[in-house]
């Protein structure tokens, strides 16, 4: 989602979205995540100018003319408009959990952020809001920006509001950029 509405998030909403999605599982029962609620004008002013530099390096990387004509067009990050704006870390080195399940998986611990940022955003949209992952950015400046603990990594910046316009299908089919697929073509069995 990258279209909101000007309506703020209810503090208690907000709360509510928060404690859901620590309740997410995690491996060992690690609980890896680590949210960074943004809310100064001049950092978020700081990370929507880094993602506008990097959707423009982005965009010179499509080959085909109409392609990198379609992606110009599309409006990929509400960084200005949210009302919410919220960066999550994995904690690469979370006591909780005792190393359980990473000795030969570690990558299990990023893997259990992102089921934290599932459910916040199942829980989002059980109340009418909406959520847009902003991946085009460079994680390394982003974390330097947000000034957090080295052994940290970003695995998602978040933006939460209320939807402009609320819809069932997701904008970038609704824009022609891909529709979604048939389970069939996902599905294999051996």
């Amino acid at each position: 989602m990258r279209h909101f509405a000007a309506q703020a998030i209810a503090p208690a909403d907000m709360a509510a979205l928060l404690e859901a999605a620590v309740l997410a599982p995690s491996v060992g029962n690690a609980q890896p995540w680590r949210f960074v609620r943004l809310r100064t004008p001049a950092l978020r002013e700081a990370l929507a100018g880094h993602v506008d530099a990097e959707n423009a390096r982005a965009a010179s990387g499509y080959a085909q003319e109409g392609r990198r004509e379609a992606y110009r067009a599309l409006k990929l990050h509400g960084l200005r408009e949210a009302p919410e704006l919220l960066a999550v870390f994995c904690d690469d080195h979370a006591t909780a959990g005792h190393g359980l399940g990473i000795a030969t998986m570690p990558e299990m611990l990023r893997y259990s952020c992102v089921t934290a940022i599932h459910t916040l955003w199942l829980a989002a949209r059980a109340r009418g809001i909406g959520l847009g992952w902003v991946s085009i950015l460079d994680p390394a400046a982003v974390t330097a920006l947000l000034d957090v603990p080295p052994d940290w990594t970003l695995i998602a910046l978040l933006c939460l509001g209320y939807p402009e316009t609320p819809s069932d299908t997701p904008e970038l089919e609704r824009r022609g950029w891909q529709t979604r697929e048939p389970l069939a073509d996902r599905l294999f069995e051996r």
